[in-house]
């Protein structure tokens, strides 16, 4: 397993530019798994990624339906995952999730070492650290 590393400690002003990195990044990996404690920003960081991908779809968290579905301009649907109130694996078998991790579509996944014996590789993971209400740390692996 190969694993690459990219730091950034930004303020709020900036989230775009990390979004954007990631987005550029789903060229070629097309799985995004964020990770970080409640508050962090996940699902900020994720609207983001996916205007960044330039979805004009409204983006809201799927906390209670798991998934959602976001259409980008590259032709590729945008799934984003909340995997918080999951309470077993087989709730992941049953929404099928192979068909998404495994499919044409780019998977943005919340709460994705509830499921990590599912994580595909390749894949980004995102780490979010809050120091502030402006300001977090970044950290993006790269794991193949």
């Amino acid at each position: 397993m190969k694993v690459s590393e990219q730091y950034l400690h930004i303020t709020r002003d900036r989230l775009n530019t990390v979004a954007k990195t990631i987005a550029l990044h789903t060229q070629h990996i097309s799985f995004v798994a964020v990770l970080g404690e409640m508050g962090a920003g996940k699902t900020t960081l994720i609207k983001a990624i996916v205007k960044a991908l330039n979805s004009k779809d409204e983006v809201s968290s799927p906390t209670f339906s798991l998934v959602n579905e976001y259409a980008g301009d590259l032709g590729k649907p945008i799934y984003h995952f909340d995997f918080y109130r999951l309470k077993s694996l087989d709730e992941a078998y049953d929404i099928g999730y192979e068909e998404y991790f495994y499919g044409e579509g780019i998977c943005l996944v919340e709460w994705p070492q509830v499921i990590e014996s599912l994580l595909p590789t390749p894949r980004l993971e995102v780490y979010i650290t809050k120091h502030s209400p402006d300001t977090r740390d970044f950290v993006i692996k790269s794991v193949t």
